[in-house]
């Protein structure tokens, strides 16, 4: 059953996979600031499988380089369609920030033009509004509408239906500023000196740098997911059973605890539980027992769900549940409660 789901979702990551990089491609072609996915099967760090039918795909900007971070001044608001609010609304959220085309000592002319641009801020919704133009039309260029669909949204956020031979599977399509040059001052990891990772994964880890997402109105989201795909590979060097827990845990969220098309909870909170639980616990000899391991596991997940908390691996003041809906966490919660009560193993 393990085997028979694993191959359905590395089938369906091929077929999005290949179709995206298609219409990416033509995207790319028709505006040079967009740039094309790569086609590096299931491990592709630009694709991240938060359920077997919901994928985040983010789409790499080109002509920005040189990135380097600004000090803090008085900010200006924009509304989702990008013009200028004559009040502040909020301040950033802790993975939230401003981005300014200064802010790199290479850019394209594109970069400067007002599609994109307001008084030299490079503004989110106007990212994806030109970015939503241009997928809907190379749909159509590429003759996808009978696999691909635009979904409907309240914000701006780009969110397709793509048809594959099995199922149908949304991805939300992200538009990302890759840099690859610096780790972020408000990434303060590891705070303080543990024995997982190892210093010279840490030291691996930052030097990948971070992403900048247009997922928002006027604030681009880090996110972390070359560094993340580096803490996962080789996480059982030393022999242990730290990745078998983690695919008997998503076996059983899908299965049992939170499945449906669009989980509360999705593979990317179990791997933040992984990654807090592989710190609290370095030693080889805590993930050489897969029951008492896994159920560790279990028992922090249950705590996460249960308060409403689960915080983010490298920013560590942003919550991961606080926009989640309560009462289907309650209900998550409630089901892992009668697991850890009497612990079956699904492991077939």
């Amino acid at each position: 059953q393990v085997k028979q789901r694993h191959y359905l979702v590395s089938k369906a990551v091929e077929e999005v996979q290949k179709i995206i990089q298609q219409l990416t491609a033509e995207i790319s072609y028709k505006a040079t600031r967009f740039q094309a996915i790569s086609n590096s099967g299931i491990h592709n760090e630009n694709i991240k499988v938060l359920a077997p039918s919901q994928f985040l795909i983010t789409v790499p900007l080109r002509g920005l380089t040189g990135y380097r971070e600004c000090q803090l001044r008085h900010w200006r608001y924009y509304t989702v369609h990008g013009a200028k609010l004559l009040s502040s609304v909020r301040d950033p959220e802790e993975l939230h920030q401003w981005l300014e085309v200064e802010q790199f000592s290479k850019s394209l002319q594109q970069w400067h033009e007002t599609d994109v641009n307001i008084d030299g801020d490079l503004v989110p919704a106007k990212v994806l509004i030109v970015f939503r133009e241009l997928v809907e039309k190379s749909i159509i260029s590429c003759n996808l509408s009978s696999k691909v669909t635009v979904l409907e949204s309240f914000s701006s956020v780009v969110r397709v239906a793509v048809e594959t031979s099995e199922s149908q599977v949304e991805v939300e399509l992200v538009p990302a500023v890759e840099i690859p040059t610096c780790w972020p001052k408000k990434a303060r990891w590891p705070h303080c000196l543990k024995r997982w990772p190892s210093q010279e994964k840490v030291q691996c880890v930052k030097s990948l740098g971070f992403d900048l997402l247009a997922r928002s109105n006027y604030h681009w989201q880090l996110c972390f997911s070359r560094a993340e795909h580096i803490l996962m590979e080789g996480l059982d060097e030393d022999g242990g059973c730290r990745m078998k827990c983690f695919r008997v845990m998503r076996q059983m969220k899908e299965d049992v605890w939170c499945a449906g098309n669009k989980p509360v909870i999705t593979a990317y909170h179990l791997q933040t539980v992984l990654f807090w639980t592989c710190e609290k616990y370095p030693r080889t000899k805590d993930w050489r027992c897969f029951p008492e391991a896994f159920l560790r596991l279990v028992q922090k997940l249950h705590k996460c769900v249960s308060q409403h908390f689960l915080k983010h691996y490298f920013v560590k003041n942003t919550n991961l549940l606080k926009y989640a809906n309560t009462s289907d966490l309650d209900l998550v919660a409630s089901k892992l409660a009668v697991f850890l009560e009497n612990p079956v193993f699904c492991l077939e």
